[in-house]
């Protein structure tokens, strides 16, 4: 069934005709032939907003008492059973009333969208969340009905319903909008006309944004590169030196300048990691661009400059801040720099170079940064090589002064620069070749003992063999430094192989963490998404996880890797490098499709036909729970009033005969329930969020929802036992499922037995309906057979579901069920809370 489609009007403030344009379009519609119904809309006794509606089929409401108040509202049920084309729905960041199906009136659009309806709504735009704060600083109103953005920019459509602040104020005048004992207060506060202009620039702005995101899908469909100059943009090109500060204020400064300008900054990061670059100063200039309004971006290339302009064309960029070049005039010339490269490649993207401090002048020198390319810890140990490798060499020569002469020595110091380079690199390859050079001169070139030459010949050895010692040095230094990134790239190359081969041999979620873990040292790995319904408070689950006490949220880890907006990779353990950050950010990369691929592929995938008939009973059965939910909950409280009523004439087989029926009714709706889990199951509706989960809680939770018997039930556990992966909610549902079955079928004298063990990796809970005795081995499933039950039928489908398995087996005159999970602790056992027995 495809999903309907969302049609919003959104307006500034009350009173701008939004619900009018919406019963217009209802009527527009109708007279198309299309099937449209009212599914709430509120005229808030305005004469126009009533006469529009008339003619429009309307769902009536559904009555709720809350605190002795008579309330109505959407009848959800009765809009899903009429089954319309459109539905219209007024008000859609309403809080519904205690007692309503959904808390929210979003949340009843979003299932009439599933269902496949249509629906026209209204909005206005103080009611989005991201906008609360700010309306509230305008108008000193702050508004308790909100609207999480995603749902609004969801939207296929959506209209601007606007009035000018001074035609809206006639309309309140003349008593269009409020009653006349509130238009004088509503015109002197909320309703003056700087209130009305401010909220009307916010809605122009917001849905400029969301006309922006189809201009850019469509230059994407379309493949247009070149920018369009629809709206400023500016972009600041980050290297993270200390001039980030001065060229972000700058642009600032130009973004200021043109109401309605968009600023953006990027730091692209070599694919050798620009180790030299500061984290912490990165960080000072990414707050310092988000207090002023400006969003930071951060993406890798080989070629800083190509990756600058493709990112700006991308994102329609029409200007460019750089920073001047700190390189100096020697360095210019032989490599023209990043400003210079961008403005050749720049096209029709105005460039501007800011001239700062940090700026190279005529005289600018900087020495060079120790350790770059091969680690600082190298770098100290070549140097300390060669300070003591030269004297100790230098001594013996100068005891064999007579075999050797000034070009053997020469010859001799050169393997020593040589091994230096090929330790530290280049810089301490050169200081050697300097200082070896002084150590041949005063002790090996006459006049002994003194820095200066006499003889030509030793002049022009000593030259040469500084110059050779450095471009031997630079050769070796840079082949040592290709080396150690060539080991780099196959070790990085060798672990996504790894993690690679693991997802085509379809291991589940938990190993590939675990690998990753093992990989990269780290206690602990967890794989953690977002509920995007939860908002403003984020609300995470752990997909998968490894490793002692895993981060449950983003913010509780030491290193964290994005993967989207609702997935991310967060890890306990030590700091990682550079280099280890960014193969970290390609598994978490590599782990997202799996997770996606393991909810897009797998039985029942796109073009199965035994799979879209599996989908289809499973619709049906959707639909079936749903039309007997509430006459169910109808006889239910019926018979809950008829047991509760006074009757002293009332026998005791009477009120036996209303305790068994609402037993039945109780155990029908139950069955209901059980139908539309496993149809929401097997049509991919229901959410799983897995995360580690105690057993011990699970099973205490299962036995309290079983109710008094539960309490009979004997749970054998292990002393310890380690966290298995599930969703906690559906465990426990399987769980007091199971028991449930198992309690019907115990005779009084042998309550059931829950066992528990951990078995290669995984954990086995054993439920029997009787004495445990050995292990029974055969399997039962024939048709028709306890083993066929509903309720066992969903278990083993929520264990499915769960990376789990569901078994049955008889032996004697006991029945057992095994349900097998994944463990949460694959590299050993994991110290877990103490059971309890429960008898």
């Amino acid at each position: 069934m495809a999903r309907g489609r969302l049609r919003i009007f959104l307006g500034a403030a009350p009173g701008v005709g939004k619900t009018y344009a919406m019963l217009a379009d209802g009527q527009r519609l109708r007279a198309l032939g299309t099937d449209v119904v009212v599914g709430f809309v509120e005229p808030h006794g305005r004469r126009p907003t009533a006469a529009m509606a008339k003619g429009l089929e309307a769902v009536p409401r559904r009555t709720l008492w809350h605190r002795g108040a008579r309330f109505t509202e959407m009848d959800l049920d009765a809009v899903l059973a009429r089954n319309p084309q459109v539905a219209l729905v007024d008000e859609l960041a309403h809080s519904n009333v205690p007692g309503a199906r959904n808390a929210k009136r979003w949340q009843d659009v979003t299932e009439l969208l599933d269902a496949g309806v249509d629906v026209v709504t209204t909005l206005n735009v103080q009611h989005l969340e991201s906008l609360n704060d700010v309306v509230r600083q305008i108008t000193g109103v702050r508004q308790q009905e909100t609207l999480p953005d995603e749902v609004a920019r969801g939207a296929d459509q959506i209209e601007l319903v606007d009035l000018p602040p001074e035609a809206l104020r006639r309309r309140m005048v003349h008593g269009d909008i409020y009653p006349p004992d509130r238009i004088e207060s509503a015109l002197t506060h909320y309703f003056r006309v700087g209130n009305l202009t401010a909220l009307r620039e916010i809605a122009l702005l917001w849905l400029a944004d969301r006309v922006e995101e189809g201009l850019q899908r469509y230059r994407a469909e379309h493949g247009i590169v070149a920018p369009w100059e629809t709206r400023e943009r500016i972009l600041v090109g980050l290297s993270g030196g200390p001039e980030g500060e001065t060229l972000i204020r700058r642009a600032a400064r130009i973004s200021a300048r043109t109401p309605g300008t968009e600023l953006l900054a990027l730091h692209v990061v070599p694919e050798d990691g620009l180790a030299r670059v500061a984290p912490a100063a990165l960080d000072e200039q990414r707050a310092l661009l988000e207090s002023l309004g400006g969003s930071f971006h951060q993406i890798t290339g080989e070629d800083v400059v190509a990756a600058l302009l493709r990112f700006a064309e991308a994102e329609n960029v029409t200007q460019i801040v750089l920073g001047a070049s700190r390189h100096g005039r020697v360095r210019s010339l032989l490599r023209a720099g990043v400003g210079e490269r961008t403005i050749k490649g720049s096209g029709p993207i105005d460039v501007h170079i800011v001239t700062h401090e940090e700026a190279a002048g005529p005289t600018a020198l900087r020495l060079p940064r120790p350790g770059r390319g091969l680690g600082v810890r190298r770098f100290v140990a070549a140097l300390g090589g060669a300070a003591v490798l030269l004297p100790v060499l230098t001594a013996l020569l100068v005891m064999e002064r007579g075999p050797v002469g000034l070009a053997g020595v020469l010859a001799i110091y050169l393997l020593v620069v040589v091994v230096v380079a090929l330790v530290g690199g280049a810089y301490p390859a050169l200081v050697a070749a300097v200082a070896a050079a002084v150590l041949a001169d005063y002790y090996f070139a006459m006049p002994l003992h003194s820095l200066v030459v006499e003889r030509p010949e030793a002049i022009i050895a000593l030259v040469v063999f500084v110059a050779t010692a450095v471009l031997v040095g630079t050769a070796a230094g840079t082949a040592a430094r290709d080396t150690l990134r060539a080991a780099r790239a196959t070790s990085e190359a060798r672990t996504l192989s790894r993690l690679a081969a693991g997802v085509l041999r379809g291991q589940d979620l938990p190993a590939l963490v675990e690998m990753i873990r093992e990989n990269f040292g780290l206690r602990s790995v967890s794989l953690l998404e977002r509920d995007p319904q939860a908002s403003p408070v984020p609300h995470w689950y752990v997909v998968a996880s490894a490793g002692d006490h895993p981060p449950e949220r983003p913010y509780d880890a030491d290193v964290e890797s994005p993967v989207d907006d609702c997935l991310t990779l967060a890890a306990r353990g030590p700091g990682l490098s550079v280099e280890d950050r960014r193969l970290l950010d390609a598994c978490a990369a590599e782990l997202g499709l799996a997770h996606a691929r393991g909810r897009i592929a797998g039985p029942g995938g796109p073009g199965d036909p035994f799979a879209d008939a599996e989908r289809t009973r499973a619709a049906l059965l959707l639909a079936a729970g749903r039309d007997l939910r509430a006459p169910l909950r109808t006889a239910e409280d019926a018979l809950v009033r008829l047991r509760r009523r006074p009757a002293p004439e009332r026998d005791p087989a009477e009120r036996r005969l209303l305790d068994s029926a609402r037993t039945a009714v109780h155990r029908a709706a139950q069955l209901v329930a059980d139908l539309e889990d496993l149809s929401r199951l097997h049509a991919g509706a229901l959410d799983l969020y897995l995360r580690p989960v105690d057993l011990n809680e699970a099973l205490g939770a299962a036995l309290d929802d079983l109710g008094p018997g539960g309490h009979s039930i004997v749970l054998r556990l292990p002393e310890y036992l380690p966290d298995v992966i599930a969703d906690a909610a559906l465990l426990t549902r399987a769980l007091t499922a199971l028991g449930a079955e198992a309690l019907r079928h115990s005779p009084p004298d042998r309550p059931p037995v829950v066992t528990a063990e951990k078995r290669n990796g995984r954990v086995a809970i054993r439920v029997a309906d009787g004495p445990v005795g050995e292990a029974a081995t055969t399997p039962v499933r024939a048709p028709g057979s306890r083993a066929d039950s509903l309720a066992l039928r969903l278990s083993r489908d929520l264990a499915e579901a769960m990376d789990g398995s569901l078994r049955t087996s008889r032996k004697g005159g006991t029945f057992a069920v095994t349900l097998t999970l994944p463990s949460s602790a694959p590299g050993g056992p994991r110290r877990g809370r103490r059971p309890t027995s429960s008898t």
